[in-house]
């Protein structure tokens, strides 16, 4: 019998995929070529919304102690204490132990994740994909309803898709290494050298330093033939510093090459994380945007395996995604014109720091980078909160006195309909859809944030699909959004 769903590739992204998947029910496996999680640990921070969306389904907390994550703009700080708004990501947590924590998480959810197997192509039918796939035991075929590439830049999945790639050709290379064994000022957001020149140092786990070297002119390199001799030196040219002592762990170089997706699905095909989008990584959003891309992939094609998604409910995914890799792509290649220019791009960056301050421009900054300010487009409404994410820890006050936190709420990966009213023509309109949507009868507490509405219908990814007062028709959301009030085919849930 065919699987749901396969995922290639077991990096965050894909793994963060299937356990939305298996919390809505499908019957998915992730195959990974590697035989082991990668030790470096090529993230080391991820931003708001990613932490909000980690924590709607009770994985922040797995990930242990952590830290506000400084931010900024092509090297321009940004100080979000000056905003009402919560945009301070998270910093100090290795891409190694959020690996971990996912492959902990998805297997506890009974999804298994087999290493050491390469997807080396498909082909796709009417009604399924077939990937061929070679493991320890030799080469064979699987079939699925559906396949999810997350599988990196150099996606395999795309690439057998037809999916254009397209982009810039890199013009600079980066230096990077994780070290042991060194004391030099630590410079979280890099440094800005004279002439174009930037250096980084950044604390990871059980006293590793992550360092980043440019220098003007440095061109794009061959990872394989740097030597760590090249990456000291260039670092004491900048700096002074000589960290040849150090002990190295890992080395590698990376570009400032920015590539899109042409199309984010096609046919039976999706495309997340890395495959779909790469970007500076200096940045620290491919990690993060990714994630986010699974989150808004996972509970649509879990409810196209259901039976109850609409007609175009899967391709609500490219729409509403490729926008932000759009974003992504014009902001990296936007920080690295200004970031990696020499002196004579100063004044732009003193009147980027200036406007960095001010509430509004700051505040739509600080959205962008964080993932925070993300809208997509529900339909007819004019609450300003229509389309965007519910702050995960907003109280609510049920009916009997209790709290609850909105995170706490969309743990199972269902909707929810938030009301003060439970006897009411939208709560049995909401109600006839019991197998998916979670009512809820409560108030909200005052806290400081925007203002929710009285009736509201949130996703399964924690995006606002309703308002009462402030939107248009309920039941022309709910068909949208959750499908028909027929039921759905019966399967057994998975728990969080």
């Amino acid at each position: 019998m065919a699987r749901d769903v396969i995922v290639v590739g077991a990096g965050p992204v894909g793994l963060m995929l299937a356990g939305e998947l298996r919390l809505g029910g499908a019957d998915v496996v992730v195959y990974e070529k590697l035989l082991a999680p990668a030790l470096q640990s090529r993230g080391a921070s991820f931003t708001r919304r990613t932490a909000e969306e980690f924590d709607q389904r009770g994985l922040l907390a797995r990930l242990g102690e952590s830290e506000p994550a400084d931010s900024h703009f092509a090297g321009v700080p940004m100080d979000y204490s000056l905003f009402d708004e919560n945009y301070f990501g998270v910093r100090g947590i290795s891409q190694f132990r959020t690996e971990q924590m996912l492959e902990a998480w998805v297997r506890e959810l009974g999804v298994p994740v087999l290493r050491g197997y390469e997807a080396l192509g498909f082909r796709q039918a009417a009604d399924a994909v077939v990937v061929t796939i070679e493991g320890p035991d030799g080469r064979f075929e699987e079939a699925a309803r559906y396949l999810a590439g997350c599988d990196g830049a150099r996606s395999i999945v795309r690439a057998q898709a037809g999916i254009e790639f397209t982009g810039p050709e890199p013009t600079r290379g980066f230096y990077t290494a994780e070290v042991t064994g060194i004391d030099v000022r630590r410079r979280r957001i890099g440094e800005q050298l004279p002439r174009g020149g930037i250096v980084m140092a950044m604390d990871l786990e059980n006293g590793v330093t992550r360092i980043v070297v440019h220098e003007k002119g440095m061109p794009p390199r061959d990872k394989d033939t740097l030597t760590f001799g090249e990456i000291a030196d260039a670092w004491q040219r900048l700096t002074g510093e000589s960290i040849h002592h150090a002990r190295v762990r890992w080395i590698s170089a990376f570009t400032d090459a920015a590539r899109l997706a042409a199309e984010y699905r096609r046919g039976r095909v999706f495309l997340a994380g890395d495959a779909a989008h790469v970007q500076l990584p200096t940045m620290a959003q491919g990690l993060s945007a990714g994630v986010q891309d699974a989150v808004n992939l996972g509970w649509k094609l879990a409810a196209a395996v259901n039976g109850w998604a609409s007609g175009e409910l899967l391709d609500t995914y490219h729409r509403e995604r490729h926008p932000v890799g759009e974003k992504l792509m014009r902001n990296a290649l936007a920080s690295a014109s200004l970031r990696l220019g020499g002196d004579e791009m100063q004044p732009l960056r003193d009147v980027l720091g200036e406007l960095l301050t001010r509430n509004d421009a700051g505040a739509y900054m600080a959205g962008l980078v964080s993932g925070v300010g993300t809208r997509y487009d529900m339909g007819p409404g004019e609450h300003p909160m229509l389309g965007r994410r519910v702050p995960p820890d907003r109280e609510l006050v049920l009916t009997h006195g209790a709290s609850v936190r909105v995170a706490d709420l969309l743990r199972p990966a269902r909707g929810v309909f938030i009301t003060t009213r439970p006897v009411s023509e939208d709560a049995r309109l909401v109600g006839a859809r019991a197998d998916r949507i979670d009512v809820v009868v409560a108030r909200w507490r005052a806290q400081p944030g925007p203002l929710l509405p009285d009736e509201v219908l949130i996703r399964p990814d924690g995006y606002i699909a309703w308002t009462a007062p402030g939107a248009g028709d309920l039941a022309g959301a709910l068909d949208r959004w959750f499908g028909s009030a027929r039921p759905a085919v019966t399967r057994q849930p998975a728990t969080a």
